[in-house]
């Protein structure tokens, strides 16, 4: 042991007063990170390290069966705290702030994310579907159980041969007008309910979404509420129930697949906030086109999308914490002095690390103000709503969700690599949080399809208007439209611009590290992608639409991807000016910094391509980040640190070998 114990390092503490002086700069990152909910995150910070404690979190060595009726357990745990009722009306005994909701998800991505898209399932996507498409009927009968856990459900969209294209789903739910009851019917086997939660084990109440049909005509994707199993957990007649059976991740979720041969159910089924049938088969709907009743209802669910990139960034937070911990201690190789050296001393592990923490930190703060601006329209909505703010609201969601997801992914993985072979073991935690993260890059949504929605927002007002313009007024009025669509006024990027125009232009080297030529590169560029992409997409004729827009989807994508990153500068950005703490501040500003020059540096061939960077300046902005690495590696702990993942969480076997 004492040879073990000799090739790892512990993190140095020269002196108490040092320590403390890291401890405190830890606690007011905490606090800068916890934000406007920090007690929402303390909560279940506190009820994640009580269960870690008491080992519910080692799935180590579960089988499906055993990982699912434990989380099943953990979830009725879960719901006798006040987590669960965050989200739902007060006259309910719910705490009425959804946003609260999302934090809470987000933060219990810390623990078992079996647990964590469980109780996602059933609180936010069920029970938000019900509180949020339904009305004072169902919010009465439903809600007090779902809150309380004793009523398990299932959000039942996605088909067998639908997923991101809900518009096309092919369950139908027929209106009898001589029983006032539907008849809902998976036609073929590419109308079966597949992936779903809930539905293998648990699940006795399902929100499925159908194509409406009454008086013979289409009303489009709607959602009803159908029984598919008894109080026994019996499965009811007309409904067949498959298992999915294992999956390379969050084997502790019931994911099955669900039928129904003309099962029927009454009229009050219909969760009808947006669209009803009175007994005679009349439908009424306060919204007047199918398309924008279809995406307002999908938009009231936009908390999932916001959850999912939320808690890929708390596992991602994990992973980092574990990595950057075991490369302090871990010693390779022999220094001239003959000393070991650990591992984050070399630059090539601090930028395999590092850059990838910076990143995380960026999303954090985007992620924070995503949350902010789902509070402002929650507020706004009850005014009357704005549905412009609402759709930027859901694109911004789909991207961020897109680009936190990859992230994880790739840090995830990044994080088990650093660690070697101790990374491998399953004991050690990565494995586990690599393969219960890959799919959600493709569940809330598709990556690609998300971004292409973003890329599509951004050009909502091409096909109206540019028909009558000639070439150049199209560029002219693109760019005129684009940059108002994109530069939207939100109190980050009031930020930004305050700092762009009170900085005066700069051609050193030194450049790199000045923040106004930073954000004006980012908006440089995403300005100059939509204004090419909208000349691409201006020789589309009616008849070849799709054809032009498919030849350019690889432009669509990168257009979507620099929109997000700028985003997230500008929420950095941000974030940093509102530190009052000028240690804090001066440690966030060097995070930045990484975070825009590793951006910088993985786009650079698109910089240099289009003339804005220099081979000069680009071999400043490769010279910028080895520099913040050094910089950063004395405070990699104190960052991870900040995270406040509970102690157990991040206590793996490796870490013990001291």
């Amino acid at each position: 042991m004492s040879r073990l114990r000799d090739r790892f390092v512990l993190r140095g503490t020269d002196s108490s007063g040092r320590l403390e002086a890291m401890d405190t700069l830890t606690a007011e990152l905490t606090r800068i990170l916890d934000g406007r909910w920090a007690q929402v995150r303390r909560d279940v910070r506190k009820y994640l390290e009580v269960e870690a404690e008491r080992g519910s979190f080692d799935t180590t060595h579960l089988g499906v069966d055993a990982h699912r009726e434990r989380v099943t357990r953990q979830l009725r745990t879960l719901a006798e705290t006040e987590q669960p009722r965050l989200g739902f009306p007060t006259e309910y005994g719910g705490g009425g702030d959804i946003c609260a909701a999302v934090v809470s998800s987000e933060t219990l991505g810390f623990g078992d994310l079996s647990l964590m898209v469980k109780s996602g399932v059933q609180w936010g996507l069920f029970g938000g579907a019900v509180h949020l498409l339904g009305t004072s009927w169902h919010h009465d009968r439903y809600l007090p159980d779902i809150m309380s856990g004793s009523l398990l459900g299932c959000f039942a969209m996605t088909e067998v041969g639908h997923g991101s294209d809900v518009q096309s789903l092919r369950t139908t739910a027929t209106y009898d007008p001589d029983t006032a009851e539907f008849v809902v019917h998976s036609p073929d086997v590419l109308a079966h309910k597949t992936y779903i939660g809930n539905a293998a084990r648990d699940g006795r109440l399902a929100v499925v979404f159908a194509q409406l049909v009454t008086g013979g005509a289409t009303h489009g994707v709607h959602a009803l509420l159908v029984p598919i199993r008894d109080e026994r957990g019996s499965v009811l007649p007309g409904v067949t129930i498959e298992d999915n059976g294992p999956k390379a991740g969050l084997n502790g979720v019931d994911n099955g697949r669900l039928a129904f041969d003309h099962v029927r159910v009454p009229r009050t089924a219909l969760l009808n906030r947006y669209g009803d049938v009175a007994e005679d088969g009349t439908y009424s709907s306060p919204i007047d086109s199918d398309g924008k009743r279809f995406f307002t209802m999908l938009g009231t669910l936009v908390r999932g999308r916001i959850s999912i990139a939320g808690s890929a960034g708390s596992a991602t937070k994990r992973a980092l914490t574990i990595a950057v911990r075991y490369a302090e201690r871990r010693r390779q190789f022999a220094a001239p002095d003959g000393t070991e050296v650990a591992l984050l001393d070399y630059l090539s592990h601090q930028r395999r690390l590092l850059p990838a923490l910076a990143t995380t930190y960026a999303l954090h703060f985007a992620q924070e103000d995503l949350v902010a601006r789902l509070e402002e329209l929650q507020g706004d909505e009850a005014a009357g709503g704005d549905d412009r703010a609402q759709r930027e609201l859901e694109s911004r969601a789909a991207g961020l969700k897109a680009i936190a997801t990859w992230h994880a992914t790739s840090t995830i993985q990044t994080a088990r690599e650093a660690c070697g072979g101790a990374g491998y073991m399953a004991e050690n935690v990565l494995p586990s949080l690599k393969a219960d993260t890959d799919v959600f890059t493709t569940f809330e949504g598709d990556n690609t399809v998300l971004l292409q929605l973003v890329a599509k927002g951004l050009l909502t007002n091409y096909k109206h208007q540019f028909e009558d313009l000639s070439p150049l007024a199209t560029v002219r009025f693109v760019a005129e439209q684009f940059v108002g669509a994109v530069m939207e006024r939100t109190a980050a990027r009031r930020v930004v611009e305050r700092l762009v125009d009170a900085s005066p232009a700069r051609e050193d080297d030194a450049a790199v590290f000045d923040r106004a030529w930073q954000c004006k590169l980012f908006a440089d560029r995403e300005q100059h992608v939509l204004e090419g992409l909208a000349r691409r997409l201006r020789a589309a004729a009616r008849d070849d639409a799709f054809e032009v827009f498919n030849a350019a989807h690889d432009h669509v994508l990168r257009c979507a991807r620099v929109h997000i990153e700028r985003v997230v500068l500008d929420s950095f950005v941000a974030a940093v000016a509102r530190c009052d703490d000028e240690q804090a501040k001066a440690l966030l500003d060097k995070v930045c910094d990484l975070y825009v020059l590793s951006t910088i540096e993985a786009d650079r061939a698109w910089f240099l391509e289009h003339g804005r960077l220099t081979s000069a300046r680009a071999k400043s902005v490769i010279a910028g980040v080895n520099r913040l690495c050094r910089e950063l590696r004395p405070h990699a702990r104190t960052l991870v640190d900040a995270f406040a993942i509970p102690e157990p969480l991040v206590r793996v076997p490796m870490l013990d070998w001291t």
